[in-house]
């Protein structure tokens, strides 16, 4: 957990891929390994785990829970439920990325093809060399181990610099992007860094890195075999002198959540600029008017995060302040999704609204007309104060929220990560692999784009297509940790149908419907 506490490394997920370019595969049936894979679906996701007292070893577990083994003998199993001496292994990194396996308890190395796979090799050949093929979503905000600091775009230098305390904001977005084994990084605005630390558009051999990991963080290696690391005061994002990575070369990548603005029915955006009062009563966006949406686990309830690092929280009559610094049931805020605007319902059961000097309060027991209840004239004037006025819901309970951390979106369902179809304007969702295409907000809606610049549409069979000449609306509807629902303008979830396709046409959702994004 880095000093600031807003996220924590992601752990490591990936495929392994041998010298045939199959991947390392667990069966459901029997707990078994083959390589055979020829995509990396979820029984081709591995799950590296660290030794506590020796972080050196690793331990590779399956999407079944279960751990790697190898014995005296060299057979190699996937059944263990807790790791034991037989699934301590060390990682041998190569000069080209690649992963060797060694056994420590019997120093031999794992490798093989299809059914017959062993750890039983005393030197490294073609056949004991893995490819790693990152699993987890590409998309996050990347912390130096040694700075401490987050990488974010400095667009005015042209460069990436690594001095944020936070990642804050879409410039601390990054995406990896993958090609023949090496990955690329890519800033919101649609650049990949340079291993001279230079920001360009075309990704090319300087801007490939090979992934490696040294105690169980991440290093970029370039085509020249440096390493990227943070240089001067500002922490310029380039390749240094050494062949050899040490502390200052070490990287995680750590979860990035949404953020996101809301522009309240004044038409101003809420904002904690004036204080500990959220109050909606700006007229710009900057990181004082940006909150970062968490939804928790468990309760599947939102809580916002300010840039300061505090909660909102419902406080005495109803208001809503930024003075919390745990999660507890006051910060937690409940979204009813409303198409085009969204109506928060805080912990006393009451909507959120916005008050006439722009103050949110959750004091409306629904959300309707824009109505204040008028006092009755056989009340006497010292009983009928504006503060004992009962409130009648109304446009002041609905928000327009806009995600501003996602310009390039990239999506992964149960099955795999969305992508054209090879042959057709349709798109796949089951394959391992990705593209990127472009979020355009439009009023609470959002308009997909591919690179061609064609927009996604639904047809009237049910089939999402990529080849739309004018945007249609869909709608995005945060529903779990690190997943949003889809909705069209038909009213239907787009979803990953049994044959891989994307469809728009799911009527409730479920694990089929709901994306990483």
């Amino acid at each position: 957990m880095p000093s600031n506490g807003v996220s924590r490394a992601l752990k490591l997920q990936f495929g392994l891929i041998n010298h045939e370019s199959r991947y390392l595969t667990a069966e459901a049936f029997g707990f078994k390994v083959n390589a055979s894979g020829t995509s990396m679906k979820k029984k081709q996701i591995w799950t590296l785990e660290q030794d506590e007292q020796d972080g050196q070893v690793v331990f590779l577990r399956s999407h079944l829970g279960r751990y790697l083994a190898s014995d005296k003998d060299g057979k190699v199993t996937c059944a263990a439920e807790k790791p034991d001496p037989d699934c301590r292994f060390l990682i041998v990194a190569q000069s080209d990325g690649r992963w060797a396996l060694q056994s420590e308890s019997y120093l031999r190395y794992f490798g093989g093809s299809a059914d017959h796979l062993s750890c039983f090799a005393q030197v490294i050949g073609e056949p004991e060399l893995w490819a790693v093929h990152l699993a987890l979503h590409p998309q996050a905000s990347l912390l130096s181990v040694a700075r401490k600091r987050y990488a974010h775009l400095s667009a005015s230098d042209g460069e990436i610099s690594v001095d944020s305390n936070i990642p804050w904001g879409v410039d601390s977005l990054v995406t990896l992007v993958y090609l023949d084994g090496k990955y690329s990084l890519k800033t919101c605005d649609n650049r990949f860094l340079s291993n001279d630390g230079k920001l360009v558009r075309e990704n090319t051999g300087s801007t490939g890195f090979t992934l490696e990991l040294k105690s169980g963080k991440l290093t970029f290696k370039d085509c020249d075999g440096k390493y990227l690391t943070p240089v001067g005061p500002t922490g310029t994002l380039r390749s240094g002198r050494c062949s050899k990575p040490g502390k200052d070369e070490l990287f995680d990548l750590e979860e990035s959540h949404p953020q996101v603005v809301f522009q309240a029915a004044n038409k101003r955006f809420v904002s904690v600029k004036q204080g500990v009062s959220i109050s909606a009563n700006q007229d710009v966006e900057t990181d004082m008017e940006t909150f970062q949406m968490e939804i928790d686990k468990e309760t599947k309830k939102a809580t916002f995060r300010t840039n300061g690092g505090s909660y909102w929280t419902l406080v005495t009559h109803g208001e809503i302040q930024s003075t919390a610094i745990d999660v507890e049931a006051n910060t937690m805020f409940d979204i009813e999704w409303r198409e085009h605007r969204v109506a928060l319902k805080a912990s006393n059961g009451k909507y959120v609204c916005t008050k006439k000097n722009g103050q949110l309060s959750a004091v409306s027991d629904s959300v309707g007309r824009c109505l204040r209840a008028k006092a009755s004239r056989r009340v006497r004037p010292l009983q009928t104060t504006q503060r004992n006025l009962p409130f009648v819901a109304g446009d002041d309970e609905l928000f327009l929220m806009k995600l501003i951390n996602r310009p390039m979106l990239i999506l992964r369902g149960e099955n795999g990560f969305v992508c054209h179809h090879k042959s057709s304007n349709a798109l796949d969702a089951n394959r391992s692999v990705y593209d990127i295409f472009s979020l355009i907000f439009n009023d609470g809606a959002y308009n997909i784009q591919s690179m061609s610049g064609r927009f996604w549409y639904v047809s009237g069979s049910g089939l999402v297509s990529s080849d739309g000449e004018k945007p249609e609306e869909f709608f995005l509807e945060f529903l779990e940790h690190g997943r949003f629902a889809i909705k069209g303008s038909n009213g239907k979830y787009l979803r990953g149908d049994q044959g891989g396709t994307l469809m728009g046409d799911g009527t409730a959702v479920d694990a089929s419907s709901l994306w990483e994004f």
